[in-house]
């Protein structure tokens, strides 16, 4: 509940400092006289997430893409996915698979078993876009780490690569992951072969977006 967490008496506001003052904004009509309730959580933290990232520095963002746009036309730009982009301007990383197995940690799996083994070969034999991909559909991003895995960032500070078991028995279900955590779950597969294939399909075609964990 929310009063054991200490957010009793919140409302749909958010506070902005404007002009060196602290001012509220409401997040919906009449933000100002809704309580946040166990019920609205979630809806909550879904406009407080859009105001932050978006609605609260339109002026900045807006700024920003006046000036990007005088160097680079839109036409030019839109083309591009943001991961296309990303590569564009930062290009293919070289991925070193062994320090990435290196600074693995593992959730119901453990590091001999078959599944586990199955996936480092089939990453192995990934050419380097795959692999781009892969640490983009893990991490959120194609860079790899200055300083290398051990020094990876999640949302916690630094936070290792991790591999759990994912839960539920359909042998057919795609990895996910989650790249607040740089967690991927892995479900469990009857061949190499299979997970390889699942692998490729979920960062191919499962790249775009994020999962909360």
């Amino acid at each position: 509940p929310l009063e054991d967490l200490g957010f009793a008496g919140m409302t749909f506001t958010a506070e902005i400092q404007k002009f060196g003052r602290t001012e509220d904004v409401e997040l919906i009509p009449n933000g100002a006289t809704i309580a946040v309730t166990d019920e609205n959580k979630h809806e909550y933290v879904r406009l407080i997430a859009h105001h932050r990232m978006t609605a609260g520095i339109f002026p900045q963002i807006d700024s920003f893409l006046a000036g990007f746009y005088e160097l680079v036309p839109p036409e030019l730009i839109c083309i591009f996915s943001p991961t296309e982009l990303e590569l564009l301007i930062c290009g293919l990383p070289d991925v070193n698979i062994d320090e990435l197995q290196l600074h693995t940690e593992y959730g119901n799996y453990r590091p001999t078993d078959s599944m586990i083994r199955w996936f480092w070969e089939a990453l192995r034999s990934f050419n380097r876009e795959e692999r781009a991909s892969f640490l983009q559909f893990v991490t959120g991003t194609s860079k790899v780490p200055l300083g290398g895995f051990a020094h990876l960032q999640g949302m916690r500070g630094v936070q290792k690569f991790s591999i759990h078991k994912a839960d539920g028995g359909d042998r057919g279900l795609l990895p996910s992951a989650h790249t607040c955590y740089n967690q991927l779950d892995l479900p469990e597969y009857v061949s190499a072969e299979e997970l390889r294939e699942k692998l490729l399909l979920a960062i191919s075609e499962g790249s775009e977006g994020f999962g909360f964990a």
